[in-house]
């Protein structure tokens, strides 16, 4: 645990017990701060309160007394209308933080030249930060791996000049970290995603961008538009090196690939070329994960990791749940869970990452824009199984293009679709679950439905389990 000691003596205001913010009241008291801890949840303070935590109604109390507010991610701060207690912070003079923001205070305090590498991204983040994670310990560095993956940054080990804290960023967590200055801060790209949330595209490419603004080592994706034009005004801004990630070919300096082959050809690494091949790496299949890969290697080598340890430690990396991930095969067909795909995009990613046979199982609580722009990738799907609160608009979308069939629940549409892929005729079928869709008309999160896809998976008669350790 990291005690949150720059509010020692002051009393803080926390709104959200989940598990973030429960690890926010362990650190400021740790610190030596006074606390007070709400929730509009019954259920959030009843586990407060078995973890020792005792919750007061904040919509009573006197907030001239709080030296700030710290807010859950979760919670809206600007849109689609602010929360009740931003209002009342704001009318008090409040300062309104996030967790990564205190333990940014105290590495300042502390220990300001410990490493920070902060992570973000509509998509890959989460892949990213653990494969930079994997790419140090290979090289037996110190790491420490958490904030919007896994553990909550403040029950990490405390900030040290040999230990390197590799952090996971949504743009939630960004917008609450205004002191945010990383050692080395990755933007994999921006997508339409979150725009409830944050009112326009161009906020939320803003807030991304805080990742890179202030970071010692920039490194940035150049494959979508926002972050080209991130790259441009980091340049024109006279940044002494902006490590530019494509996962495409391309001319002159930069990261990029050539098939599944990774270059670098950035000024500080010298005549490096190629590094390593990611061919035959299932955890890293697909373009996206060649994005993730170099951007992972371009960080881990700026924190001294030679590229022959990179190129060894990329083909050991065992990949995440519910991303692209190989759960099991049926003589010879596999079944892959990416119930991450949340959204059309990433959907995109996981279908491109397969060139034909595909037996697609999507649907959930649509998001705006549907599945329309996912039209490239039709004519490598055999067939579409649609779940849940989706299947009639999806359905709309995918007639007279793909072969559909509705079956409501995640449990229906993993049968339909082992049946259906048996009968290929002995080619290599791919059982794709990439929902892009939230889960929440069906499941309470991703993890909950991915975890279910792979139970209904392994009852499969003739099944062969992959298992899978994570990172």
């Amino acid at each position: 645990m990291i005690p949150a000691t720059t509010f020692a003596g002051q009393t803080v205001a926390v709104f959200g017990l989940g598990r973030s913010g429960l690890a926010v009241c362990r650190s400021l008291l740790a610190g030596g701060a006074t606390l007070v801890a709400g929730d509009d949840d019954a259920a959030s303070r009843h586990a407060a309160a078995a973890a020792g935590i005792r919750s007061e109604d904040l919509a009573r109390s006197d907030w001239s007394r709080f030296a700030a507010l710290v807010l859950a991610p979760g919670v809206p701060l600007t849109h689609p209308t602010p929360h009740w207690s931003v209002l009342r912070a704001r009318e008090k003079g409040v300062a309104i933080i996030g967790d990564i923001e205190l333990f940014c205070r105290e590495r300042a305090r502390s220990s300001s030249e410990a490493p920070l590498v902060a992570v973000t991204g509509t998509n890959g983040k989460s892949t990213t930060t653990a494969l930079i994670g994997h790419l140090l310990r290979a090289a037996g560095r110190e790491v420490e791996i958490g904030g919007n993956i896994g553990t909550a940054i403040l029950d990490l080990a405390p900030p040290a000049p040999q230990r390197v804290h590799v952090v996971e960023m949504s743009s939630f967590q960004i917008e609450l970290t205004p002191s945010l200055a990383p050692t080395i801060g990755v933007l994999l790209n921006i997508s339409p995603d979150h725009l409830d949330r944050h009112g326009s595209m161009q906020h939320y490419a803003e807030l991304k961008a805080r990742v890179v603004d202030a970071a010692s080592h920039p490194i940035v994706g150049e494959d979508d538009d926002c972050c080209q034009e991130i790259v441009e005004r980091l340049r024109l801004e006279h940044r002494r090196w902006v490590d530019v990630v494509s996962a495409h070919s391309r001319g002159g300096p930069g990261w990029y690939a050539i098939e599944d082959t990774l270059i670098a050809r950035a000024p500080w690494t010298g005549p490096l070329g190629a590094f390593a091949d990611l061919a035959g790496i299932g955890s890293l299949r697909g373009r996206h994960n060649v994005q993730n890969a170099l951007a992972a290697s371009a960080a881990a080598m700026h924190l001294g990791v030679a590229p022959a340890q990179i190129a060894a430690a990329l083909a050991s990396f065992a990949g995440l749940p519910h991303r692209l991930e190989e759960v099991g095969k049926v003589g010879t067909s596999l079944f892959i869970n990416d119930s991450k795909a949340t959204n059309a995009n990433s959907a995109a990613t996981a279908l491109a990452a397969f060139a034909g046979d595909v037996f697609w199982i999507l649907g959930g609580r649509p998001k705006q824009g549907g599945i329309a722009s996912l039209a490239p990738f039709f004519p490598r799907i055999s067939k579409a199984f649609l779940i849940g609160e989706a299947s009639d608009d999806f359905a709309a979308t995918l007639k007279g293009k793909v072969a559909v069939q509705c079956c409501g629940t995640l449990a229906v549409a993993v049968a339909a679709a082992a049946d259906a892929a048996a009968r290929l005729g002995g080619g290599k079928a791919t059982v794709l679950f990439s929902p892009a869709c939230a889960s929440y008309d069906q499941f309470r999160n991703f993890e909950v439905r991915g975890d279910a896809f792979r139970a209904l998976v392994a009852a499969l008669p003739g099944v062969v389990m992959v298992k899978n350790d994570g990172a």
